[in-house]
């Protein structure tokens, strides 16, 4: 019973950080997470140390941990191999995605839709995530999966910065729409394409946030003034 208690809570907070759901450098207390699951800190204290183990948060004194920060060298490693895994699975996939797998992801894209334009940004995230994993999962490559899986969770948090700058909103849906559209066609090499599109296009985008964040406020200021003006 523990270990089923132990394994949902591990599931729920790894999908909450896939999703977005948590900022970067949040911190996260056993105690007050087992409070508002209303379980004993011990199976919350095991879950969080299955994901600090993965990498995906941080161990820190007086019995918490923390969601890491992200830094442009981090970030910029990370992006160099999440293009080329999440590439191929969506190549993988193409060939093997049935009606209902279409439909799944055909809805995520009207939801994301609808999101984008009530400015909902964890209802985005939540269908943003579920259109990529449950593409990523039909590659029916385990490893492929999993390595994708690892590297998102480390990522997941920081994709609220891609709300930081409204101009971004009227794009965030384009390259699911290209990928989508490709799938529909069988055409994997295509839906590769734009799946890589997005990728670049967005990590793109995050990477120049923290290059201006690493040069001080003031860099970024006069940046946000600049794309405005």
């Amino acid at each position: 019973m523990a270990d089923n208690l132990q394994e949902q809570l591990y599931q729920r907070i790894r999908s909450d950080l896939l999703a977005g759901r948590f900022q970067p450098g949040e911190r996260l207390k056993i105690r007050d997470l087992a409070v508002v699951w209303g379980t004993s800190p011990m199976p919350v204290r095991a879950a969080l140390q299955r994901l600090v183990a993965e990498g995906a948060l941080e161990g820190e004194p007086q019995r918490s941990v923390r969601v890491p920060t992200m830094t442009r060298e981090r970030f910029q490693q990370i992006i160099q191999v999440r293009l080329n895994l999440e590439g191929l699975a969506v190549e993988l996939a193409a060939a093997r995605l049935d009606g209902a797998e279409i439909d799944l992801l055909h809805g995520c894209l009207l939801r994301m839709e609808q999101a984008l334009e009530r400015r909902d940004v964890a209802a985005y995230l939540q269908d943003n995530s579920l259109f990529h994993l449950s593409l990523y999962r039909a590659c029916a490559n385990p490893i492929l999966l999993r390595m994708i899986e690892s590297l998102r969770l480390q990522i997941g948090p920081f994709f609220n910065r891609l709300f930081s700058d409204s101009t971004q909103l009227l794009h965030l849906n384009d390259f699911h729409e290209a990928t989508f559209n490709a799938l529909q066609a069988g055409d994997g090499k295509a839906a590769r394409a734009a799946m890589e599109r997005d990728l670049s296009y967005f990590d793109e985008y995050l990477l120049n946030l923290l290059e201006q964040e690493s040069d001080g406020p003031g860099c970024l200021r006069k940046s946000r003034k600049a794309q405005r003006s």
